[in-house]
């Protein structure tokens, strides 16, 4: 699951090879089952709730490195279709508006058209203004539901109302450490594999042209701008399912998850992990928690840990630990030829 190379005409048909999708399906079925194991092999429950708190960041992460890989545009504002989607669940427990199945699907749904028609404008911009612009977005948000304490009780934050049962299933599932880590691992893996699949059809290799060349894509008579307006798009749809997650098992959500210091952690694991593999972000996610679960023990000032961290892997692993690992396994293909 890595990115195809961009030295190549990304838009030409492919030379003819074996299908990967056996494997895929294979490695699919393989991580599933790891993590039906992990709550049989953990037994502490604060090991199962930090497990499946990162769980559902690796799955904002994954959307912020799917639109570097795809876009080659940097989020800071990815928080705000997190936030919304937890906010929205929030809401229509409050107002009881509708069932809530309905309005998880809305919560996920309504802000990946916001981000498609955002997109559309905005895409085109310079990497560092498209930054910035969804940096000022998140954060207007952030403001809304900060001082609006008629809707959202402000900085207090919220209950949210839930019913029995979901989907069929006891309220519980989504609650508990241990089978809520199921539930979100399993959203990881069929995310993750869905943008692979993405990635891999000729409109991921289109945007990656797109990408690469722009002009010479438009020149040839690609459109340019609606490809990428529906990866930000798809983006922002999963960063809402991690929103949805968050809203279900913490039944509780402030300001907070819409602010940009959590879109800039997701940044960080997306660097870390690297975003040329789809899974990169999510192995960063790894990563980032065990680094500040280790070094919250040892001290108060951790960030300052995980920067040096950032800036020793920028420097010198600048696709991540995800391309380091890809390095190595086609090192030892390459040698047992």
């Amino acid at each position: 699951m890595t990115m195809p190379s961009v030295e190549t005409n990304a838009a030409s048909p492919r030379p003819a090879s074996r299908s990967p999708l056996p494997l895929a399906a294979v490695v699919i079925a393989c991580a599933l089952g790891l993590g039906l194991l992990v709550p049989v092999l953990v037994s502490s429950q604060l090991a199962l709730t930090l497990m499946t708190q990162a769980v559902i960041s690796a799955v904002l992460a994954t959307g912020i490195g799917f639109m570097i890989r795809q876009n080659g545009l940097t989020s800071f504002g990815h928080a705000a279709f997190y936030g919304l989607a937890a906010y929205g669940v929030a809401l229509n427990g409050k107002f009881g508006l509708m069932p809530t199945e309905l309005a998880i699907i809305l919560a996920i749904v309504l802000p990946s058209i916001l981000a498609f028609v955002a997109g559309l404008g905005i895409v085109r911009l310079p990497p560092l203004a498209f930054s910035m612009l969804t940096l000022a977005v998140a954060q207007s948000f952030h403001e809304i539901f900060l001082r609006w304490r008629d809707l959202a009780n402000g900085d207090d934050g919220m209950a949210v109302r839930l019913p029995s049962t979901l989907f069929g299933m006891d309220i519980a599932v989504f609650q508990q450490p241990a089978t809520m880590f199921v539930v979100c691992w399993i959203v990881l893996v069929l995310i993750i594999g869905g943008l692979w699949l993405i990635a891999r059809s000729r409109f991921g290799l289109l945007t990656i042209a797109i990408r690469e060349n722009e002009e010479r894509a438009r020149y040839i008579g690609f459109e340019t701008v609606v490809p990428r307006a529906i990866i930000y798009g798809v983006s922002a749809a999963v960063g809402a399912i991690g929103g949805v997650l968050f809203v279900l098992y913490n039944a509780f959500v402030t300001p907070g998850v819409l602010h940009w210091s959590l879109s800039g952690e997701a940044l960080v694991m997306a660097v870390i992990g690297g975003a040329r593999a789809i899974w990169g972000p999510a192995l960063g996610s790894v990563i980032f928690f065990m680094f500040k679960d280790a070094a919250g023990d040892l001290t108060e000032h951790w960030p300052a840990i995980i920067g040096v961290t950032l800036i020793v892997v920028t420097v010198l692993l600048p696709h991540g630990v995800s391309g380091l690992l890809s390095s190595m396994v086609a090192k030892l293909k390459g040698k047992a030829r």
